[in-house]
């Protein structure tokens, strides 16, 4: 029987039923409004034949084949969720058995129509490493599919079939979507399609990645619901499911979805340049802690605190330093650490865009170019063959031992002075010290020698959290180091 639509009911109540089961009169009992479940089936009329499968198919010869029926399914699902991969009997090769060229079933996901003229929406995970794509629609109309371009950081794609007035969905405002909202996926659980499921929504600007603040529902979504739409009760995509936490492996009521204005957004230089372009100013961040923001005078731990600045980035040349707080980009504030690489990503590369730091209890605005996300540069190794100079004992409270650098060294590390790290133990190791770092800056104080280390650290009360600035290959770092715990 289907549920019925919502409605709402009026209660009151004059008499109470006690635990002893003894009546007792009730002085005022206010009236309470009790709401119904709603009704999805229009909505699954509505959305449901804008839904699609998609298989994913892949040549015999480019891996090892499954042992059975089901099985890639399987380890898909295993290799989705970060669980071990069980032992799987594969099939004994014959010998002299000719190879096989004809494309094999690879996995099962989902997607829905964004065009009437066939553009569809999926996960990049869906499709990752696809020789075919084939996409099912609901009247089993079967198409294959042409990648137009996947974007594994939020994992969206997008891919193309030669169809025309195909019902599309209608996509919804991300903003107006409310935490407690009644929301339903459907899709193609373990390949089974057109499955329907419903829930609320649970968490909005969820951080789980770098660049996505994802919606998280109790939806069941389970591993063949990937790419298919989140929907609200006015039938409008506010969501493309894409990810579940589980420890059994099934659904256990906590799922994401990749907001759909990201996707869209993602979606758009897809399709324009087949790839997405996201900006970058070389900065290693980390949330500010509460006594972080209370040591540099900030008051409460707002921003993104800079760990690191690459060297030759667009933060160092517009005087970023490590120890900073980041509070502002281009006018806009960062909260916590994770609204900084979305801001900064969707950013073109090539503008000029104002970072505003907090720095030695003041504000500061810098100009700074946005370059284009490239690779990770490698790590500078430090120079083994000088010499150890005479090793400092004066830090020995903080689990540091300290030596001055060898000329040959600052010039490695382009610096004009500092403190090579020679062990690092107990606190100092806490924070993230290690051997080979370089201090070049202790509680906001510069320092070139062993002696000047340890006369700044005479000062200091070395029972409190200690800042210090650090070099690790081209990277300069920020660090605090806590005593005693």
């Amino acid at each position: 029987m289907p549920l019925k639509p919502l409605r709402t009911f009026w209660v009151a109540a004059s008499l109470c039923l006690v635990a002893t089961g003894t009546m007792l009169p009730v002085a005022s009992v206010s009236a309470q409004v009790v709401r119904g479940l709603p009704d999805f089936t229009d909505l699954v009329d509505q959305v449901g034949p804008s839904v699609v499968n998609i298989r994913t198919l892949e040549k015999a010869s480019s891996r090892a084949q499954p042992g059975g029926p089901g099985e890639e399914e399987m380890l898909e699902f295993f290799r989705r969720f970060g669980l071990p991969i069980p032992n799987v009997p594969r099939q004994a090769p014959r010998q002299n058995r000719p190879q096989q060229e004809e494309p094999q079933p690879r996995g099962v996901g989902s997607g829905f129509i964004l065009t009437s003229d066939g553009l569809i929406m999926t996960n990049a995970h869906v499709i990752e490493d696809a020789d075919e794509v084939v996409v099912t629609l609901t009247d089993k109309r079967e198409f294959k599919a042409r990648i137009i371009g996947a974007d594994k950081r939020t994992d969206v794609a997008v891919v193309k079939i030669d169809a025309s007035g195909l019902p599309a969905v209608k996509v919804g405002d991300v903003s107006r979507l409310r935490v407690g909202e009644w929301v339903m996926a459907i899709g193609s659980p373990f390949g089974l399609d057109n499955t329907v499921t419903a829930g609320i929504v649970s968490a909005k600007q969820r951080d789980t990645g770098d660049y996505l603040p994802f919606i998280q529902t109790d939806v069941a979504i389970n591993p063949g619901n990937s790419g298919g739409p989140l929907i609200n009760m006015r039938g409008e995509v506010v969501g493309i499911n894409s990810q579940i936490y589980s420890r059994s492996g099934g659904s256990m009521g906590i799922s994401f979805s990749i907001p759909m204005d990201e996707a869209v957004r993602v979606s758009d230089q897809l399709r324009s340049n087949g790839r997405v372009t996201r900006g970058r100013i070389g900065v290693q961040i980390d949330q500010v802690s509460k006594e972080v923001a209370e040591s540099i005078g900030l008051g409460k731990p707002v921003g993104a605190l800079v760990r690191g600045v690459e060297a030759g980035s667009p933060a160092e040349k517009a005087g970023v330093e490590a120890g900073d707080i980041i509070t502002k980009f281009d006018g806009k504030t960062i909260e916590k650490s994770s609204d900084l690489p979305r801001v900064v990503g969707g950013t073109k590369p090539g503008s000029k865009s104002t970072v505003t730091v907090f720095r030695r209890g003041s504000s500061k605005d810098l100009s700074v170019v946005i370059a284009e996300v490239e690779g990770d540069k490698p790590v500078a190794k430090a120079s083994s063959k000088e010499e150890k100079p005479r090793a400092s004992t004066a830090a020995q409270a903080l689990g540091l031992a300290v030596a001055d650098l060898t000329d040959a060294q600052k010039k490695e590390a382009n610096l004009k002075g500092g403190v090579r790290v020679e062990a690092a133990a107990e606190a100092a190791a806490r924070a993230g010290l290690r051997e080979g770092d370089v201090i070049v800056q202790i509680a906001n104080t510069e320092i070139a020698s062993v002696k000047e280390f340890e006369a700044a650290l005479g000062k200091l009360d070395k029972t409190k959290p200690l800042n210090v600035l650090f070099r690790r290959g081209e990277w300069t770092q920020f660090a605090v180091i806590r005593p005693g715990r």
